[in-house]
């Protein structure tokens, strides 16, 4: 399958790295002393392309869906919890919408395929806002066959980066809702890494072992039977959702236009290695809030050889644990812009 997708330069500037370095191992503390802090900051210089970043005008977006799949017994909740927690996270009472409105975030969720119609929003400002991007009222059985054709993945794709391109700012976090959607993020991290699914698939939004023995089972068979679709883009619309798909999109025109995207937990995680595998590069521009709680997370950062900044044994999704990464990132700006240099100061330096 082919699809029109945006092309990575590589931000690798060798001359800026060695620049932030040095601001960063000249400020007034011991060397190394804050951590992986430093190394934060290092890397929102190199995305910014500046010694002095700012995050501004930061975007939370929220991709929800529904999927075929569901109607197997694959999570512990119905499919219409998708749309009933998409008038949640509007009405202000989800997770996510308390963290962002804590921190800041302008707050933008997106219909990718609820199986549901929604009223159009009014876009009003300080509230969270509802884009239709529907591809469809939600995926086919997986289980049976492909998820989606080739041109409604292509469509999701292609909604991702037009989102993108609409909103403001150099911030992407990701957040994702959609019933069944744990066990996308499972068969993709299965069909592009060759992860057993064992170590892939979890307890989701809380099966019991004999809902996980089932749920494993059902993804087998969603393996089976669609043992063809290997490349990352077949991969996608076979196995995928619809809002992991219209993420896609959104993480490679992010990558593009070069904004800091902060990464969720393990659904859109999985949207970044199916858009690593397209573009390689795109892991430059990614910042990976925390180790999710859910099984196989651990195993897809290993598989793309990142490192969290937090592990809170979260395992909710919505875009909660990038929400609560974002103070690190404000932090790691201030201190790079605005912490002193032994120079600076008058402070000795270790001799």
């Amino acid at each position: 399958m082919t699809a029109h997708l945006p092309t990575l330069a590589d931000i690798g500037d060798a001359t800026l790295t060695a620049r932030l370095q040095h601001l960063i191992d000249h400020k007034t503390k011991p060397l190394g002393s804050l951590g992986r802090l430093e190394q934060l900051a290092l890397r929102l210089g190199q995305i910014l392309g500046t010694e002095e970043p700012r995050l501004e005008q930061p975007q939370m977006v929220v991709f929800a869906g529904d999927h075929g799949l569901a109607a197997r017994g694959v999570s512990a909740y119905p499919s219409d919890v998708t749309w009933q927690m998409v008038e949640n996270f509007l009405a202000g009472g989800a997770a996510v919408s308390v963290l962002a409105r804590q921190h800041g975030l302008a707050l933008t969720v997106v219909d990718c395929g609820v199986a549901k119609a929604f009223a159009p929003r009014e876009a009003v400002p300080g509230q969270p806002r509802l884009l239709l991007r529907k591809v469809a009222p939600g995926t086919q059985d997986a289980s049976q066959g492909p998820a989606m054709t080739a041109a409604q993945c292509a469509q999701a794709l292609a909604h991702g980066v037009e989102v993108v391109r609409g909103l403001p700012g150099n911030v992407l976090l990701l957040g994702e809702m959609g019933i069944g959607n744990t066990s996308v993020a499972s068969l993709l991290l299965a069909r592009l890494a060759g992860v057993g699914l064992d170590e892939c698939t979890g307890a989701g939004t809380g099966l019991d072992d004999a809902g996980i023995a089932r749920k494993r089972a059902v993804l087998r068979q969603a393996l089976e039977a669609n043992a063809g679709a290997v490349a990352p883009l077949d991969a996608l619309a076979a196995l995928g959702g619809f809002e992991v798909a219209t993420l896609v999109g959104a993480v490679l025109q992010a990558a593009a236009e070069r904004r800091v995207i902060v990464v969720d937990g393990f659904i859109t995680s999985a949207a970044v290695l199916v858009a690593s595998r397209l573009q390689p590069l795109v892991l430059q521009r990614c910042v990976f809030a925390h180790r999710s709680g859910e099984r196989g997370h651990a195993a897809m950062l290993g598989v793309m050889q990142v490192e969290p900044l937090l592990d809170l044994g979260l395992r909710l999704g919505e875009g909660s644990g990038a929400a609560l990464a974002w103070p690190l990132l404000v932090s790691a700006c201030a201190i790079l812009r605005e912490m002193a240099s032994f120079a600076s100061a008058g402070v000795a330096e270790r001799a």
